[in-house]
């Protein structure tokens, strides 16, 4: 089991608002994922892969294969108090899934370094 979380590169956020926003979506990953998935998860060691999306276009395509797939997932909106415009989507989170069932979506997004 693991968390995808995606960040978006061209918002240039400094590596504090993105450890924030990258918190705010481990939380809610971890709300949307189902109970038994949590308890796996919680018990392998939550595994966080955190990788890079180009810009809000990649992120909502994105969302619709997921939705599509019927994976839930959540995009992060910033309330604008620091770096972004209030309401910018900043990063998305994919429930808690095994590698056989993200990797085949998420496989080729390279991470964030």
């Amino acid at each position: 089991m693991k968390q995808i979380i995606l960040v978006r590169t061209d918002l240039k956020m400094s590596r504090g608002k993105i450890a924030a926003q990258v918190g705010h979506a481990a939380i809610f990953g971890t709300m949307i994922s189902g109970f038994w998935n949590r308890a796996k998860w919680i018990n392998d060691g939550q595994t966080k892969v955190i990788l890079k999306i180009k810009n809000d276009i990649e992120l909502y395509k994105l969302q619709k294969t997921l939705d599509d797939e019927k994976i839930k997932n959540k995009i992060i909106y910033d309330g604008g108090k620091t770096e972004v415009k209030p309401g910018t989507a900043t990063c998305m989170v994919i429930e808690l899934l095994s590698d056989e069932k993200i990797n085949p979506i998420t496989g080729k997004i390279p991470l964030l370094k």
